[in-house]
């Protein structure tokens, strides 16, 4: 098959790769759930091309994710669910649904008011769907990266009114669970599992703590991330100037030169 511009060749390949026979063996092997992993992958690798700033990358990372979608679709059609082209509806009838502002006469004009008009109209959506979930946090997948999750837990409980309406206070209250955490190090036997627990509760405050800053906690600690590895290179390129490895330095040496490294940026 020759390339092409048209979302119809796609979808025939992904249907000759899935044709019983003369397919791909691997992805005829291939479910619902085998692919789920590969989904979120690729959805990583988008936003980190956009990270990156690298529009060659995007393109193709972008054509990645979207094989993911035309996968699944093509299983769903294959069960007699549903196809690509209801996919393509259903997602065309949601924006134009939610988007009345655009489409029809709604005059929300600011960001912050789209938003809340989009949330009133997905709540109303949510509450003719008798098969969605109850509940003040229903509606957030379990999938998500934990950091994302939790943020969106608290959000939407906050929309409720369980909130503080101070940083201060969650401040307190990261402070309250790292004292736990301690508590449990001092113990004569210390409880792992519950150890670990506290760690998680301190992970959740700090999220909060993010949130009242209006800072996405996922974006904040990607950058942290890429700020440690940028100081640890610096690390190992000052130890080969020595002529040593990481593991042949001290800590203490490599604590002097990360401090070099940061006081360098």
């Amino acid at each position: 098959m020759d390339p092409s511009h048209d979302i119809g060749r796609l979808l025939e390949i992904m249907a000759a790769l899935r044709t019983p026979e003369t397919g791909c063996p691997w992805d005829l092997a291939q479910n619902f759930s085998t692919i789920a992993p590969y989904t979120l992958e690729e959805a990583y690798e988008v936003a980190d091309a956009i990270a990156r700033d690298d529009l060659t990358d995007l393109k193709d990372e972008l054509g990645d994710l979207l094989l993911q979608v035309v996968f699944h679709a093509r299983m769903a059609e294959e069960r007699g669910a549903f196809d690509f082209g209801d996919v393509v509806q259903a997602i065309t009838e949601k924006l134009i649904r939610r988007h009345p502002h655009v489409f029809a006469d709604e005059t929300s004009r600011t960001p912050r008011a789209v938003e809340g008009l989009w949330e009133r109209i997905k709540a109303e959506e949510n509450a003719a769907n008798k098969t969605s979930q109850a509940g003040a946090l229903a509606g957030i997948p379990v999938a998500l990266p934990a950091l994302s999750r939790a943020l969106k837990l608290q959000v939407k409980a906050s929309k409720v009114g369980f909130d503080w309406n101070d940083p201060r206070a969650v401040l307190r209250k990261i402070r309250e669970e790292a004292d736990e955490i301690e508590a449990e190090l001092d113990r004569a036997e210390m409880n792992k599992a519950a150890t670990a627990g506290e760690v998680g509760d301190l992970l959740f405050a700090v999220v909060n703590l993010a949130r009242h800053l209006d800072a996405d906690p996922e974006a904040v600690l990607r950058q942290t991330n890429l700020k440690f590895e940028r100081r640890f290179a610096a690390i190992e390129r000052a130890l080969a100037a020595r002529g040593k490895a990481p593991q042949q330095a001290s800590l203490a040496e490599m604590d002097a030169l990360w401090n070099e490294a940061k006081a360098a940026e």
